[in-house]
C-alpha cells in the first residue's frame, strides 16, 4: 500500500509560500509558509501535520491493541506535540497526551496497552526522535 502527498513551493524561504495536497484531497492546495512553521501564521506546516499523523496513528494502534485484549474504548482523545529546535532545524520529540474512556479496564492494563501503542504504531516506528506519553483514564 502506498499513500502520496504533494508539495509545491514558490519563492524564497521567508517570503515564499507553498501548497500541500494529499492523495485523498482532504488537503487540496492547502497553504503553508515560513511564518506558519516558525511563527504564528494561519496556514499549516509540516510539523503540525506530523503531530496530527502521530496522534491519529497512535489512537488507531491503541484501539487495535485494546480490541485484541477484549476492550472497546468509548473514546481515545489524543493530542501530540511535536517540538522543533529552530536553531538546529531539528525535530526533537513528540509528546503524546491521551485521555481515554475504556469500560472495565484496570489502570495497569491500560498503561500496558498505551505504552505498546506508543512504541509500536507505524508513525512512532518511523520517527527517530524521543517519544513520550502521558496517559489518563477518564
Amino acid at each position: 500500500m502506498k499513500r502520496t502527498g504533494h508539495a509545491v513551493w514558490n519563492g524564497s524561504l521567508k517570503e515564499g509560500e507553498g501548497k500541500l495536497t494529499t492523495q485523498s484531497k482532504v488537503l487540496n492546495n492547502s497553504q503553508y509558509c515560513f511564518n506558519s512553521r516558525f511563527g504564528e501564521g494561519k496556514s499549516t506546516n509540516p510539523d503540525e501535520l506530523l503531530a496530527a499523523a502521530h496522534a491519529g496513528c497512535f489512537a488507531m494502534a491503541l484501539s487495535l491493541i485494546l480490541g485484541k485484549e477484549g476492550y472497546i474504548p468509548d473514546e481515545l482523545d489524543v493530542y501530540s506535540e511535536v517540538t522543533m529546535d529552530a536553531d538546529k532545524l531539528e525535530l526533537t520529540g513528540s509528546h503524546l497526551i491521551l485521555k481515554a474512556s475504556i469500560p472495565n479496564i484496570t489502570e495497569a492494563k491500560f498503561m500496558e496497552c498505551a505504552t505498546a501503542a506508543k512504541d509500536n504504531c507505524p508513525v512512532s516506528k518511523a520517527l527517530s526522535m524521543p517519544i513520550t506519553l502521558d496517559a489518563s483514564l477518564q
